[in-house]
Parts: structure tokens; C-alpha cells; sequence
């Protein structure tokens, strides 16, 4: 199995280093480094051209950039947020108005949003492109069939950017392929269309993609597939105007049953809450579709920089690296954990730090300048006294918020120190989704098959002393609490803002310092400003 993993790592990697360069740079051809006759040489040459759109895809998906999906996903929503802190983080009011929705097109992190996934487009479409003109497989010791469930691969990860890019923009281009074949200014799509496209190039092409096992970690197969497809069908109302709940549900079967594969056959869930995200969690059971990073291969999963605090933090968790001190959790959304929650004591760093090991506490830097350090469930400015009011983003100190622990690297001395895989999808998604489509097929109640699918979930946050007390039933378990379980679940996963919009609370609901603003268009994103005046033929979205 790990030769297997392994293998893996190194095409990703070589593909990386092969190819790394013009990944924000519009205006020069994607593939210039190369040219397909002289490369696809073998089946090595292959992959590293069919993954290289995968590499990519973390800089604007994972937690490891401020500017791609990851920070609109959940900075706009109820559980993240970057406060200003003293003199840090104000950084010309960009998370301000990512908290507060009042963005605008000349937003610089949306631009940088838009040029990553349509980079990645153009990635993807010139490896269909490449390695659809492969005449012979059988000269690079390849076989047609080889090469097309690479070309399935291939189309379902580029719907998958299409997903992405309609949940922000809604109304986009569809452009299949690269400048040299298409029209250099495409016009805008209605989210509609393009929703049509996505569902039938993975209806077509997820049937087609090999079942997903060990040695295709850090593939797109078919268990990837088909939780694009219930996503996509999940939030079909949303998108389309038309609800497909029974689609949703077959397609989550599809996954449950090990049809489409899984780590170790069958997908299950995972025994704990901290198998799927520590750093042997290559094989998580629960794992449907992640970026196989490896440090020892020089690909790093970095979510530092914006989740974790100054250097002094390194101390606490005996790690080699160390953060802006910007992310931190909402009061509202920290609060919406019970006290005996496992999930509250594990995922987030709370209270008073010390050096790891030790009893010594690690000392402030700013506000709380050589005295120890305690995170506080509030945003406010305590050191001068302010120990009563509710706080704001402009108000927030070096020791605001509970932090992110939810991915664990390990410590210096580990094996696997911060070898973290990223999962995109993993099985309690499928679960939830699943629930919930039964639910509003049954009218927002649940029915017995969705109190079993939610709580075979819930069960491992809980001691067995006090499971009976905290599991749901068909009375408890109601839509608005189905949303909050989704948050207490899948908080820091990049998946927020897209549960919020579907559950009609992200222009409607109130948390900590956000009003709603009851704007039906700031559901979708505006599309950059100097994207259109580049492109006649791209229409603002209403409301900009």
C-alpha cells in the first residue's frame, strides 16, 4: 500500500515542479512550458500532465491561500472570521467587508479568486486537449482505455472548478477549451446553463472513472464523482430552480453501499473525531476524495499562515512553523458547542497555552506582552478594560477568539510530522447530505433512516455516559438543528457559506457582529471589475 502512496506523491510532486509556473498569469498560454509532442512520453508523463490541474487546485481550495474559495467560503459565513488585532490584520478592510457583506467588484482577493480557478480551467483543458490527442496509447505502452478513464478524470475535475466558480459567481462562461480554439472574450452563461453542463458532464463521466481505492490517492474517482454530483444535486434548487432530492439520495448511495469504491473497500466512518484529520490520515476510511500532500515530498499542506498564531504558538505544539494570528473562531459559532462536546475540546485551541510538555505557560507578544497567553471566547478589546460588550471586528487583540486545531501535524520529532492529507469530501458529508434530502422530501420532518444517518455521526463526539442524553431524534432533529449539527461537524472544511445560502441564512441570519442585510444578491459574488472591462462580453451580476 504505501509503495502505492508513494508513486502517487512522486508524479504529484514531479508534476508540480514540472510545471510550476504561469499559475495566475492570464494572459500567457498555461501550457507554454511544454509542447505535447515532445512530451507524453509514457505513462509517467501521462499522469503528471493529468494531475498537474489537480496540484493547482489546492493554491485556491485548501486553506493554505487568502485569496481563492476557501476564504470566501468561510469568511463571509458565521464561524470564521480575521478581526483586526491592535495594530495587525485590518489589511485595507478586506475581511471587514467579507464579515459584514459589503464587498464590492474591485475586491483584489476576488480577483485573485477568479484568475486561480480559471487558471485551473485552462489547465484542465489543455490536458484534455494534450493527452486527447494521443493517437497510438499503444506507442507509450498505454491502452485507449487507459488513457480515456484519464480523459474522465479529467472532465469530472474540471466540473468540479465549475461548481466551485458557479457557487461564488453564479453566471459564468463555460469555455471547454484553451485561447487557441475559442473565442478569446466568452460571454456570460446563466447560472442555469451552466449548472445543465456540470450535471451532464458528471452523469457522463463519473460512471466512467476506475473505483476508488489505495492506489489512487489523490485521484478523481468515482467516490469523488458522485459526492460532486451530491453536492450538486443537494443544492439543485438553489442553483437551477429545480429540486432534485431523489437524485441527491441515489447518488449518496452509490458511495455508502462501495459501489464506487473506498480505502479498504467499503467506505465507513471513521472510529474518532480526530482519525480523518491528523497526520496519518492518507488512509481514513471515511476519505471519498483529498490533495495528497507530503512534506518529506516537499508539497506541504500548509494551513498555518492564516489559522495559526505568531511564533510563540510554535512552543505550545513543538512545531516548525507559525502564523499571522489571523483566523479565528466566531463567539456564536465557538458557542453553539455543548461543554461535553468532544468536538469542542479537540478541534480547538481554548484557554490558557503553555510550552508543549510543560506547565510553562507561553508568554503574549502584543497586548498581553510577556504574560501568558489565553484564548478568549470573545473579540474585544479586554486588556484596556472592555470585559462586558459584544465586541466587533475592529476590536479584537492578539488572544481573540478559540483557534483552529482541527488538522494536527504532529510534533518535530513525528514520522509523519505534517504529512496531512486535505480532504475535500469525506463520508460525514454524505451522511448529512443524505438527511437532508430525505428530510425535505418529507417536508422538513425527519424520518427514522435520517436520525440514524445524522447520529452514527454525532455518536463519536460524545462519551458513552452521555450519548443517550444527546442523541437525536425524529422530534429534536428539525432543519434549523440539522444546519447547526452541519456547522459543529464540518466547521473549518470550506463548506460553510454554501450550507447557509441553501438553509436561507446568509443574507437572512445574525451572528455575533453581522446583521442581515436581507440582500437576495449578495448570494453570488460580483464578478471582478477588471474582468470585465477586459472582456465586453462578460454581465455583471444583478445587484453590482
Amino acid at each position: 500500500m504505501k509503495k502505492h502512496i508513494n508513486k502517487i506523491h512522486n508524479v504529484l510532486i514531479a508534476g508540480v515542479l514540472l510545471f510550476s509556473g504561469a499559475c495566475t498569469d492570464l494572459d500567457e498560454n498555461v501550457y507554454s512550458e511544454l509542447k505535447a509532442d515532445n512530451f507524453y512520453n509514457d505513462e509517467t508523463e501521462v499522469l503528471q500532465g493529468a494531475l498537474r490541474p489537480f496540484t493547482h487546485m489546492q493554491a485556491w481550495l485548501a486553506p493554505t491561500g487568502g485569496n481563492g474559495f476557501y476564504y470566501h467560503s468561510e469568511l463571509s459565513a458565521d464561524q470564521v472570521a480575521w478581526p483586526q488585532k491592535g495594530r495587525h490584520g485590518y489589511d485595507g478592510g478586506d475581511h471587514f467587508r467579507q464579515h459584514y457583506h459589503t464587498w464590492t467588484s474591485n475586491e483584489g482577493r476576488m480577483r485573485g479568486a477568479w484568475e486561480l480557478m480559471w487558471t485551473g480551467v485552462g489547465y484542465v483543458n489543455g490536458a484534455i486537449e494534450d493527452i486527447s490527442g494521443i493517437e497510438n496509447p499503444e506507442d507509450i505502452g498505454m491502452t485507449s482505455d487507459e488513457i480515456n478513464s484519464i480523459l474522465a478524470e479529467l472532465y469530472v475535475l474540471r466540473a468540479y472548478h465549475y461548481i466551485r466558480m458557479m457557487d461564488l459567481w453564479g453566471n459564468i462562461p463555460i469555455v471547454t477549451k484553451n485561447a487557441a480554439s475559442t473565442p478569446l472574450n466568452p460571454a456570460t452563461e446563466p447560472r442555469s446553463k451552466v449548472f445543465e453542463f456540470i450535471k451532464t458532464e458528471l452523469e457522463t463521466y463519473v460512471p466512467q472513472l476506475p473505483k476508488y481505492s489505495e492506489e489512487l490517492i489523490g485521484r478523481t474517482t468515482q467516490t469523488a464523482g458522485y459526492a460532486m454530483l451530491a453536492e450538486l444535486y443537494l443544492n439543485a434548487e438553489e442553483w437551477s430552480g429545480t429540486p432534485m432530492w431523489d437524485e441527491c439520495i441515489a447518488a449518496c448511495d452509490k458511495i455508502m453501499s462501495g459501489e464506487a469504491g473506498g480505502l479498504g473497500g467499503t467506505p465507513r466512518l471513521a472510529d474518532d473525531i480526530l482519525e480523518t484529520f491528523g497526520n496519518t490520515n492518507q488512509m481514513s476510511p471515511e476519505n471519498l476524495y483529498q490533495i495528497a500532500y507530503s512534506r518529506k515530498g516537499g508539497f506541504t499542506f500548509d494551513w498555518g499562515g492564516f489559522y495559526f498564531g505568531y511564533g510563540n504558538m510554535s512552543e505550545a505544539l513543538n512545531v516548525g512553523y507559525s502564523g499571522w494570528n489571523a483566523f479565528v473562531v466566531v463567539p456564536t459559532a465557538f458557542d453553539a458547542y455543548e461543554d461535553n462536546d468532544l468536538r469542542k475540546d479537540e478541534w480547538f485551541l481554548f484557554g490558557p497555552q503553555y510550552k508543549y510538555g510543560t506547565e510553562e505557560p507561553v508568554l503574549g507578544t502584543e497586548e498581553y506582552n510577556g504574560e501568558p497567553l489565553v484564548y478568549v471566547n470573545s473579540i474585544r478589546r479586554e486588556s484596556e478594560g472592555d470585559m462586558t460588550s459584544e465586541g466587533s471586528m475592529a476590536e479584537g487583540e492578539e488572544n481573540s477568539g478559540a483557534r483552529f486545531n482541527k488538522y494536527r501535524s504532529g510534533t518535530l520529532d513525528d514520522e509523519n510530522y505534517w504529512e496531512n492529507h486535505y480532504v475535500i469530501y469525506r463520508l460525514t458529508e454524505i451522511y448529512f447530505n443524505k438527511a437532508e434530502a430525505i428530510m425535505r422530501k418529507n417536508g422538513g420532518t425527519a424520518t427514522q433512516e435520517a436520525v440514524d444517518l445524522i447520529n452514527a455521526s454525532r455518536k463519536r463526539a460524545f462519551s458513552d455516559e452521555d450519548w443517550p442524553n444527546e442523541m437525536y431524534t425524529a422530534a429534536t432533529l428539525t432543519l434549523d438543528e440539522l444546519l447547526a449539527e452541519r456547522g459543529r461537524e464540518f466547521i473549518f472544511e470550506g463548506k460553510r457559506r454554501t450550507d447557509l445560502i441553501r438553509f436561507g441564512e446568509y443574507t437572512n441570519g445574525s451572528w455575533w457582529d453581522h446583521e442581515p442585510d436581507g440582500d437576495p444578491n449578495k448570494k453570488i459574488y460580483p464578478v471582478p471589475a477588471n474582468q470585465i472591462a477586459n472582456n465586453p462580453n462578460l454581465e455583471q451580476n444583478p445587484g453590482y
